[in-house]
């Protein structure tokens, strides 16, 4: 069969990938051959013929350059919704740091499913690796997708955490550092059920996913694995956030004694 596209004769070798191998990795190494070949001499190619890589190769490429704008600008957009809540800069970062603990989670989770030891266990004659479909996973424009929506779960806890601390300084207005302490941590104690049932609550909705062997599931799998790994680590803002939340509140209280030691000072002087 004699083929066309765009007015040019064209005919299509199709070629698949190494277990394993991600596929623009595949395609890269198949191009330095060639090109390695076509200089050498080994491969000539006549005038008028050229070739190019398509498929889902040409559709990563172009999903990876859209995504290096998408991922910026969402979390430029988490920073600024922290910013419009809290209205400081120092809260808006305090609470933007589970983003990173959650990045953290989800690039170990994603090593450990390489790793042959890891659940390599049975449960009722079911074994886990096989169950939840273990094996090496790159990083496909799947996870990224999957990244980008741990983004906003991220900021979850911080910002549970960190919205009753900030009420509570305003109810009880501590002047001390063992006052800004003790309010810090009723403030925790009180977010620990709540941010445990949130993060629970998203960890167990991504089970049936991770678990899925229908049709999809070769992109849903590897996008649900970055956030469950994330939004498993990501439990650990609930203490971070309130070690960050004390540590800024006693710093402020600092500064604010220090300028009125200066300024009675400044009038024993007069």
């Amino acid at each position: 069969m004699i083929q066309s596209e765009n007015t040019f004769l064209l005919g299509y070798v199709i070629f698949d990938k190494i277990s394993g191998k991600a596929e623009v990795e595949v395609v890269r190494e198949a191009d330095n051959l060639l090109q390695e070949k076509i200089a050498s001499g080994e491969l000539t190619l006549p005038d008028g013929v050229t070739y190019v890589f398509a498929g889902n190769y040409e559709q990563q490429e172009r999903a990876a350059k859209r995504l290096l704008l998408i991922i910026p600008m969402s979390l430029l957009a988490i920073l600024l919704i922290l910013y419009f809540q809290f209205r400081t800069i120092t809260a808006s970062l305090i609470h933007f740091s589970g983003v990173f603990v959650a990045l953290a989670g989800s690039f170990i989770l994603l090593w450990l499913y390489g790793q042959p030891w890891f659940m390599d266990f049975s449960v009722g004659g079911t074994n886990m690796r096989d169950l939840f479909q273990m094996h090496s996973i790159n990083l496909s424009i799947a996870v990224w997708v999957g990244f980008i929506a741990l983004f906003g779960l991220a900021t979850s806890d911080g910002v549970l955490m960190g919205t009753y601390i900030h009420d509570t300084f305003v109810a009880r207005n501590p002047r001390t550092k063992e006052e800004i302490r003790e309010a810090v941590v009723y403030a925790g104690l009180k977010r620990v059920r709540p941010a445990a049932m949130t993060t629970a609550t998203a960890l167990i909705a991504l089970l049936p996913v991770l678990t899925s062997t229908g049709k999809g599931a070769e992109i849903m799998v590897p996008m649900a694995i970055p956030t469950f790994g994330g939004m498993l680590i990501q439990s650990m803002t609930m203490f971070v956030v309130p070690v960050f939340q004390c540590w800024w509140r006693e710093s402020a209280l600092r500064k604010e004694n220090r300028s009125k030691n200066k300024n009675q000072i400044t009038d024993e002087n007069e």
